[in-house]
Formats: C-alpha cells, sequence, structure tokens
C-alpha cells in the first residue's frame, strides 16, 4: 500500500480506531484493494489485479473511481475506509463504481468520525453493476455525538446482475441522518437494499428506498429496521414500481419504538404492467411481549431482556 510520508500519523491514528471498535484490521493488508481517506486526504491507496482505483482530492473531499474488470473474482473484499479525526467540519466523498461483465465482488466501506461534535459528512456513491455479475456492498458507521449524515447511492444493475446493498449505524448515534438508496434493474436482474438504524434522544432519521423494477422478470427487497428511543423522529419511505413483465418487488419495514419516539413510516408501490406484482409489509409498536415475557421468566431483568431483543433485530 501506497502511505504518503506526511500522513502516516492520520494513518496510524485510523488503525488505532479500527482496533478499539473491533473492526477488522487485515482490510488494511496489500491483498486488499484499498483507499483510505481522512478529511479532504488520500491517506493511502492500493490497487490488485482486476481493480483499479484513482483518487482525487478536490475542495472538502475526495473523489474516487473505482473499475472492477471483467470476470474478476476477489478472495477479500475492497475497502473503502472515510475518516475525519477532527470535531467540526465538512467532508464530501464521491463514489463511481463501475463492475465488468461476469464479476463477483465484495465492499466494506467504513465511516469513521469518531470526535465528531459539530460535522457534516455529504457521500454520493454510484454504482453501475455489470451484465451476470454479483456485488455486495457493506457500509458501516462509527460515529461521535454531533455527526450530520447525508448519504445517497444510486446503483444500475444490468441484466443478470445482482446487488446487495446494507447500510448500518446503530452502535452510536445517528443524530441526523438522512439516507437515500435507489435502484434501478434490467431484464434478470436482482437488488437487495437493506438498512438498520438506532435513534436516541433527540436524533433525527430520514431514510428513502427505492426499486425501479424496468426489466423482465426482475426482481428485488427493501429491508428497513429503526429502532427509535426517546425523544427520538423517524421518517422511513419504501418506493417500489413494477414496469416489467414478471417483475416482483417486496417491501419489508419494521420500526420498534421505545420512550416519546416519533415514527411515521410510508410504503409505495405503483404497478404500470398488469404482470408486475408488489408486496409490502410494515409495523411500528413496542418490544414483542411474548419475546419479553419468555426471556425474563429465563431471569433476564426487562431492561436486559429488551436490550437482547433490540440486538437481535439490528444483527447485533
Amino acid at each position: 500500500m501506497t502511505i504518503k510520508v506526511d500522513r502516516v500519523k492520520e494513518y496510524e491514528a485510523l488503525l488505532d480506531i479500527y482496533e478499539r471498535e473491533g473492526l477488522d484490521k487485515s482490510l488494511f493488508d496489500n491483498r486488499v484493494a484499498t483507499i483510505i481517506i481522512s478529511g479532504s486526504k488520500i491517506i493511502g491507496l492500493n490497487n490488485v489485479p482486476g481493480v483499479e482505483i484513482k483518487g482525487e482530492e478536490i475542495e472538502n473531499g475526495v473523489r474516487a473511481d473505482v473499475r472492477i474488470a471483467d470476470g474478476v473474482e476477489l478472495p477479500f473484499p475492497i475497502h473503502l475506509c472515510t475518516g475525519y479525526l477532527k470535531g467540526e467540519g465538512y467532508q464530501r466523498v464521491e463514489f463511481n463504481i463501475t463492475v465488468g461483465k461476469n464479476s463477483k465482488v465484495r465492499f466494506t466501506s467504513h465511516c469513521i468520525f469518531p470526535y465528531a461534535k459539530d460535522f457534516t459528512h455529504e457521500a454520493i456513491s454510484r454504482i453501475s453493476v455489470g451484465e451476470n455479475s454479483s456485488v455486495l456492498y457493506d457500509d458501516e458507521h462509527i460515529h461521535g455525538e454531533g455527526v450530520r449524515m447525508i448519504s445517497r447511492t444510486e446503483v444500475e444493475v444490468k441484466a443478470g446482475g445482482r446487488y446487495t446493498g446494507k447500510f448500518s449505524l446503530t452502535k452510536q448515534r445517528a443524530r441526523e441522518l438522512k439516507l437515500e438508496m435507489t435502484a434501478k434493474l434490467a431484464d434478470n436482474a436482482v437488488a437487495e437494499l437493506t438498512s438498520k438504524v438506532k435513534a436516541v434522544e433527540d436524533d433525527s432519521v430520514e431514510i428513502r428506498e427505492v426499486l425501479q423494477l424496468e426489466g423482465a422478470h426482475s426482481r428485488g427487497d427493501l429491508k428497513s429496521t429503526v429502532i427509535a428511543f426517546d425523544k427520538s423522529r423517524v421518517n422511513v419511505v419504501n418506493e417500489a414500481y413494477g414496469l416489467g413483465d414478471y417483475a416482483k418487488g417486496h417491501i419489508e419495514c419494521h420500526e420498534i419504538v421505545k420512550g416519546e419516539a416519533d415514527v411515521q413510516t410510508v410504503p409505495l408501490l405503483r404497478v404500470k404492467n398488469d404482470k408486475a406484482e408488489l408486496t409490502h409489509e410494515a409495523s411500528i409498536g413496542r418490544i414483542n411481549e411474548a419475546q419479553l415475557v419468555q426471556l425474563m421468566a429465563k431471569g433476564l431483568t426487562e431492561e436486559e431482556a429488551a436490550e437482547l431483543i433490540i440486538k437481535g433485530l439490528l444483527g447485533e
């Protein structure tokens, strides 16, 4: 991996945070395709056969192009590390990702803002999945107390391709989150968009997930889980559009409310082809009473039982 001499201290600081948070430090290995960003600086960059990453430092951030050749299958995920080690400021990161035909790749994206007190992070991702390729994009966030986050991801899945996008912000506060994920699917393409968020205190969370099922026999799922505590505010909008012949889409939205949280969920289904099929299920409510009683019967307090159920819902 190429690390600029004057940026070694920032690189080491990010490594220390990975270790402290229990994240996988092997992602910094030379066998892994990686770009490491701190603020508006590119700290480290590493390419491997079949993957080309080019980064450009822009005002208040970084723009990166990631290209995966045809027929590539990697033993390790491509690592996108975005950090900000100050308490205040603004950062904009743009990723343009192009995956060739017949490839199978994973992305692990970490956003690390541990000291944020008054910080805005804006992330724009544009992802093109080639014909018959498979992409898994896992996006995990480690935040301080004062983060405003705006995240927009646009995905195009070409014929026979598959995309799975996972967003997780469950370990620290969301504070202010605006998350939007959109997937447009061609013939026989498949997409699954999943978001898991924990909101506490006076956090504000807005989530919008969109499926454009344009191709014949395209299939997609939208899944969102939000745990809302205290006086947090949550608004979730899931949209699915059935446009192609025999397209199928499903929306699954589950929110748990605890305290005085204000939660709204809106499933929007629109069919413009009588051969398409869209379904949805949504629930908002308190923690499952039967599960709570069952766990308390095994010796847990109500608080311990509730915490265990919440961890299960968030996949922790």
